[in-house]
């Protein structure tokens, strides 16, 4: 069963919104499953951030991600446990939660406009790797969505900046070929993941006992 997260079991750790509200703002998201969250991904917001004047990224985990089966993330409950615990000590970074506690299907084009009707001060930068941009075109409500938000694509391990249809800005960012999935495989068969993700994270899956008989890909 889908395990939903409400905003009473995190509580979110840098500014308060109402210090944001009152001027034009530019945060960046960084949806995903993080399952788990991984230094690329941190990696990845810090760039950004910095390239792009962003305030803030928000790190924004799904429910049920459109193109993968779900059922190869864990609880929604432990992967928001596991981003903030990654994101903790940069004030750059905070996590929102519209996916998780909408559940269902995660799309983009609903959250986006849940988001800009909510802070309609905020310019939002959606970040995706530069392999999601060939797939842009099959995005639900596509073309409605890059009216809310403009698009910024980060290069992947042998993956540069392909050409698109769509506006997008893209970022350099340092190649770190980690992956999750490759992160779940190593601590289902007992290898080290540190320096791969954060120490806190480490700690929570051990602590937790996640993906330790994980035969998934």
């Amino acid at each position: 069963m889908q395990h939903t997260v409400t905003t009473l079991e995190v509580k979110a750790q840098n500014q308060p919104e109402t210090e944001l509200e009152s001027r034009s703002v530019r945060v960046g998201l960084l949806g995903g499953t993080f399952n788990p969250p991984h230094l690329g991904h941190l990696v990845i917001g810090e760039q950004v951030a910095r390239q792009l004047e962003l305030e803030k990224v928000y790190f924004m985990p799904n429910a049920i991600p459109p193109h993968v089966d779900h059922k190869e993330a864990i609880a929604a409950v432990d992967r928001v446990k596991m981003v903030q615990a990654a994101i903790q000590g940069n004030s750059l970074f905070d996590f929102e939660l519209a996916e998780v506690e909408r559940g269902g299907i995660s799309y983009a084009y609903d959250t986006l406009l849940t988001l800009v009707q909510k802070h309609p001060n905020y310019e939002y930068y959606f970040i995706i790797g530069a392999d999601e941009v060939a797939y842009l075109p099959t995005w639900h409500r596509i073309d409605e969505l890059m009216q809310l938000t403009h698009f910024v694509g980060v290069n992947r391990p042998g993956v540069s900046a392909p050409k698109s249809e769509f506006p997008i800005q893209f970022v350099t960012v340092p190649d770190l070929d980690i992956s999750s999935t490759d992160l779940r495989q190593k601590i289902a068969h007992h290898e080290s993941v540190r320096y791969l993700v954060p120490d806190l994270v480490a700690a929570y899956i051990f602590e937790k006992g996640l993906y330790q008989d994980d035969d998934r890909n």
